[in-house]
């Protein structure tokens, strides 16, 4: 067996020419593989010239024909009109139709995520010998390589605007026909989906209040919404409550049972009726939780990268977590924890929740509604949100005898203090303390505009 055999890079010579004869007869095929293929997926210098012109022409609704793709190669230095004629009519003949144009893509596609496959682990192999840093570090940056990889993100190359285009192309064609199969993610409460749209892919979404206000059980409501609605994962992260604990809340809101009862054991024949049906609606559901206390970031993104069909993350809560690295300054931690965040946001491509605590802030002022500047240990959390959401109950601060005469079900306010991607305002919901839930007060009301 000889050692020294050489080995050719994965690619298919008749999927690239059946993917181009597919577009010259059938242009709008380009619509069936917009999303799932770029230039740079071709092997062939010359295929990826002509799939680049072909793209751009799509993209300028101009007519695609011989002549005018004859005259952009040109202008893209391939001069010999004779060959150019020859080789494009040679693809046009590739194939008898342009049915089969979805299957001849991801051929090319597949070939050519071997190829970067081939490259990652030539990268993985250098720092590896290179003994650059700590091993973990090299694991986690190896590991993060292949996970882009699986997830068809290349990070190691500039993205042409035209690239990119397409995917948008897409992403608002389906937004316009199936309203139904957005890409971002409702909360599941009308009223802040009114004002937020949804949240999207990437985006971190802080829910801050002061202890005791409820912010555990919103992010928990929005959680078991999500999941119901999307039947994707979402994966929780509770540093402050067992599992255990933290799925008797989800019980009790989402059987309407008295949270008290539960913990009592005091449950009444139909509490019982109840509970058995959330628990069989909840067991269908792929809610994971991990309980670890003082997680790190690193941590979490390492579970993360194992789930299969990720929908959302939600984090209860931000303090409790540790940064992983030796930082003296808590205000930096907590800045250095954020933004780790951030990035693992937009590296999975799911929106997380992050709950927050805040500072006494409210406690001294005439006017306790929760402001930006409230947000406790480091103002890198509200620069790296994309959302930032508070909560606010008037009767948290009311004395405890007039606390005794609220009745069960109260308001509670959703004040959206940024939001990157749109407005902000005030949404009002009712809250439950007794089913610890959240639920949208009037679906037709109109939020208020924010200031």
């Amino acid at each position: 067996m000889e050692l020294d055999m050489i080995r050719k890079l994965p690619f298919s010579l008749e999927a690239e020419q059946s993917v181009l004869g597919s577009l010259l007869i059938k242009p709008d095929s380009f619509e069936k593989i917009a999303a799932i293929l770029t230039a740079e997926d071709f092997y062939t210098e010359e295929h990826k010239v002509i799939f680049g012109i072909l793209q751009r022409m799509f993209m300028q609704s101009r007519t695609v024909d011989t002549v005018i793709l004859m005259d952009e190669l040109a202008k893209e230095g391939k001069k010999d009109e004779a060959a150019n004629i020859q080789y494009v009519t040679q693809l046009a003949t590739a194939v008898p139709s342009a049915a089969n144009v979805l299957d001849y893509a991801k051929i090319v596609r597949d070939k050519a995520v071997l190829r970067r496959l081939i490259s990652v682990a030539e990268e993985i192999a250098d720092m590896s010998y290179a003994e650059s840093g700590e091993a973990s570090a090299i694991v986690d940056a190896a590991e993060q390589k292949i996970f882009e990889l699986a997830q068809n993100r290349d990070s190691k190359e500039f993205r042409h605007i035209k690239d990119i285009l397409g995917n948008v192309y897409q992403e608002l064609v389906l937004k316009s026909e199936h309203k139904a199969e957005s890409t971002g993610t409702r909360t599941g409460f009308s009223g802040i989906d009114k004002v937020l749209v949804q949240m999207g892919r990437g985006d971190l979404v802080l829910v801050g209040a002061r202890p005791g206000m409820g912010k555990t059980s919103f992010a928990m409501n929005i959680a078991t919404n999500v999941a119901k609605s999307t039947k994707k994962a979402v994966c929780i992260f509770s540093l402050e409550m067992s599992g255990e604990q933290l799925v008797n809340r989800m019980l009790s809101s989402e059987a309407l049972v008295d949270s008290y009862s539960l913990r009592s054991g005091e449950l009444k024949p139909e509490d019982w009726e109840r509970l058995a049906d959330a628990t069989s609606e909840l067991a269908g559901c792929e809610i994971l939780i991990d309980d670890t206390s003082g997680i790190t970031a690193t941590d979490m993104k390492a579970k993360l990268r194992r789930v299969r069909n990720l929908g959302l993350v939600v984090i209860d809560y931000l303090q409790l977590m540790q940064s992983g690295r030796n930082i003296e300054n808590r205000v930096q931690e907590v800045g250095d924890i954020s933004r780790n965040l951030k990035i693992m946001a937009k590296d999975l491509g799911v929106p997380i929740i992050c709950c927050a605590q805040l500072s006494r802030g409210p406690e001294s002022r005439t006017v306790k509604k929760p402001m930006l500047s409230d947000l406790r240990d480091s103002g890198a959390i509200e620069q790296d949100a994309d959302i930032v959401m508070f909560l606010y109950r008037e009767e948290y601060y009311k004395d405890a005898e007039g606390a005794k005469d609220n009745i069960a079900v109260n308001t509670a306010e959703v004040i959206i203090a940024k939001n990157r991607h749109g407005s902000t305002g005030t949404v009002e919901m009712g809250w439950n303390g007794q089913f610890t839930k959240f639920r949208t007060v009037d679906d037709d009301r109109e939020p208020a505009p924010g200031t």
